[in-house]
């Protein structure tokens, strides 16, 4: 390259560096004026004053909005039932669950091939009477009896007399003295505080099982908690395994605040929430040559330990039931993360820390609406790697160009291309459109490309059935991106930066698919990850599917990106080589399913599919071709849902691993199954 070619490089880029930091600057403007407009609305006296009649009116709106979404007063009658249903059900996640006396002596006189002590770990420190009794109780409780309990007591001299009497009368239970006498509780006073970790890290030199348990000292075990956790180290061979939790208030465990039913293991979940919390237990020698808890991290400690952890497990496991009970009360962090605000820092250290470990160098690590400790990561986006945007069309001109528009307006990635694939069109105003693509300042950025004519070409077939698979596929064969988009021509582009979005985790060489958040026109939710088996058809649905879009989603979901089984095609990036390497598009699913197919033949192949909330658009869902379950598609639909149920029965068998079995398959907002709610006892 010349020096003159290098001179107007250079000057271009510039260009399009002062052109973003322009349309940023705008936006940052926007952005101040309405929040000073917002600020004078909420100081002025009468906004104050009417406060309550506001509050009346939006009640009334949220009732109208319900039986909107409900289809009628009928629907909403309905789905109150169903919540007074749930509710009920609720109620057996707590004491109802606990054996009964049959069970109870079932498991206690099981026998497995390994039969491994597990020494649970628990910090002391000023606890309260009442929360030690419950917490060594539930302990004692226990149906599985090869345990150990080791207390690390670090009370000041105001409440150590009292703590340590309390375990002296424990370990005097016939309960906690195994047949050679010697006693399963161990305690040891602490010459000083050492904090959470340095505790903890005190308890673990007692310790003498295989296996380790953390355990809280204000918090409750379920009596079956070891029980299921030895099933699965004999039938999974597990090394580290983690339960479903809830919050409770109080000092009744049947009065619950939240109820946390987790995925199965999932990294990108991880490193934005710390999801599996409670009730870890890991085989010990997953902490040869490392630290238990490190003091730097307090406050966040078990974050930091559970991601070190589980990156040496080879064998992670979830028991997909409710066997830990977290206290609320005043000064925990299940009562408020406030509560101790520097876990916030060590959070997000303990994440970077990870990530650097990972390869991971210029990344960013911030709090996201739903909660401090709910992160949004940002990582780098290396290079400018050419990205083609594939649109499947067929007439439907102005969709199409409010597309195209949004793309060519909104991104500020500008190294992209997009190929519009005609099929079947015939309007004079979509022809007139093309051609004016051609010939406008998009022509250098579209390429229209005519599927009929490639098979009329290649078979002599004068009309082609459609078949929307081989339309995309065709479409990225003529493709020259290192990455692809999959793109609908009736969504509509929000998040300035959603190919960078989208793109930081196509780049990472463990994920396959990455998927976008999509909106209806009205701002709710169409799209926000795909869960296997959800729906009538036990096929795949949306999750959040209708809720608003400012919603949290379930325990925060829809605020981070996160691992799922499948995103649908509308707005799908990956990389063209992983594309190529499954396949493309399965041209037997004709129409549906093809999304969910070519997701999981990518997990198939060891990628992660990933879901992020942070790249926005707008969705005009199925404006294109109809919806699916009106007439003759519906019988379609069903074809092509039996196929896709035979050809993934493993798969479909296993259920979802992103989505707990304790929720619902026929409704998309993670309500609880309260089939046969009645005997929801673990089980």
């Amino acid at each position: 390259m010349s020096e003159m070619d290098y001179k107007a490089a250079y000057e271009r880029e510039k260009l399009k560096a002062a052109d973003l930091a322009g349309r940023i600057a705008e936006l940052e403007d926007k952005n101040q004026e309405l929040e000073f407009k917002l600020n004078r609305i909420k100081n002025n006296p009468i906004w104050k004053a009417s406060t309550p009649a506001r509050n009346a009116m939006h009640w009334v709106i949220r009732q109208r909005d319900r039986v909107r979404n409900q289809g009628s007063l009928k629907g909403v009658i309905a789905k109150i039932r169903y919540k007074q249903i749930e509710k009920r059900a609720m109620t057996h996640y707590g004491t109802e669950s606990f054996p009964s006396e049959e069970t109870r002596r079932q498991q206690e006189s099981a026998t497995f091939e390994k039969m491994p002590m597990v020494s649970i770990l628990v910090p002391l420190y000023n606890t309260p009477e009442k929360f030690l009794r419950d917490m060594i109780s539930s302990v004692l409780d226990q149906t599985y009896s090869n345990w150990q309990l080791c207390l690390a007591d670090g009370s000041d001299n105001e409440h150590v007399g009292q703590v340590s009497a309390i375990v002296k009368e424990y370990q005097a239970d016939k309960r906690a003295i195994r047949p050679d006498g010697s006693c399963r509780i161990v305690y040891k006073k602490l010459a000083k505080n050492e904090g959470i970790s340095g505790n903890t890290n005190q308890c673990l030199t007692l310790a003498e099982g295989e296996y380790i348990g953390l355990f809280d000292h204000d918090d409750i075990l379920h009596p079956e908690a070891l029980y299921w956790y030895i099933k699965a180290i004999n039938e999974e061979n597990a090394d580290y395994i983690y339960c479903d939790e809830t919050t409770f208030k109080g000092d009744d465990i049947n009065r619950m605040i939240t109820m946390h039913f987790k995925p199965d293991y999932a990294i990108d979940n991880l490193r934005a929430n710390n999801y599996i919390c409670h009730f870890s237990v890991f085989k010990r020698e997953l902490l040869d040559g490392t630290e238990l808890f490190r003091p730097r991290f307090d406050g966040s400690q078990d974050h930091d330990m559970i991601l070190r952890l589980t990156d040496r497990a080879q064998h992670i496991v979830h028991v997909p039931k409710l066997l830990y009970y977290w206290r609320s009360h005043a000064g925990s962090v299940a009562s408020n993360i406030n509560a101790k605000p520097y876990a916030i820092d060590a959070a997000k250290g303990a994440v970077a820390d990870h990530l650097r470990r990972h390869g991971y160098d210029h990344f960013k690590i911030t709090s996201t609406r739903a909660f401090e400790t709910i992160f949004k990561i940002t990582y780098e986006v290396k290079g400018t790697p050419k990205i083609s945007v594939i649109i499947p069309n067929c007439e439907h001109a102005e969709d199409l160009k409010r597309c195209i528009d949004s793309i060519y307006e909104k991104s500020v990635y500008d190294n992209y291309e997009i190929i519009v694939v005609e099929n079947n069109s015939t309007g004079a105003e979509i022809r007139g459109y093309y051609e004016e693509l051609g010939t406008g300042a998009l022509k250098d950025i579209v390429r229209v490309v005519n599927y009929n004519d490639y098979v009329r070409e290649k078979t002599g077939d004068q009309k082609p059935a459609f078949n929307y698979s081989a339309v995309v596929n065709y479409g990225v064969s003529q493709s020259t991106g290192e990455f692809v988009i999959l793109l609908n021509n009736d969504t509509q582009v929000i998040t300035v930066n959603w190919m960078e979005e989208l793109l930081m985790y196509a780049q990472r060489s463990d994920v396959g698919a990455v998927g976008a958040k999509l909106y209806f026109p009205d701002r709710k939710i169409q799209h926000a990850g795909v869960v296997l088996k959800l729906g009538a058809h036990r096929t795949a649905g949306h999750s959040h599917y209708g809720q608003a879009g400012m919603n949290l989603g379930y325990m925060g979901r829809l605020c981070y990106a996160q691992d799922v089984s499948a995103v649908t095609g509308a707005c799908l990036m990956v990389s063209r080589a992983k594309y190529d390497e499954v396949g493309g598009f399965d041209e037997s699913f004709e129409v549906s399913l093809n999304d969910v197919d070519f997701c999981l033949k990518l997990r198939e192949k060891g990628y992660l599919n990933v879901f992020t909330p942070f790249a926005e658009l707008y969705h005009y869902e199925s404006l294109s071709r109809g919806l699916d379950l009106e007439g003759r598609n519906a019988e379609r639909y069903k074809g092509e849902a039996k196929h896709f149920r035979k050809k993934w029965k493993a798969v479909l068998d296993k259920g979802d691993p992103y989505y707990n079995p304790n929720f619902s398959l026929d409704r998309s907002d993670f309500s609880l199954n309260v089939e046969g709610y009645s005997s929801l006892r673990v089980q």
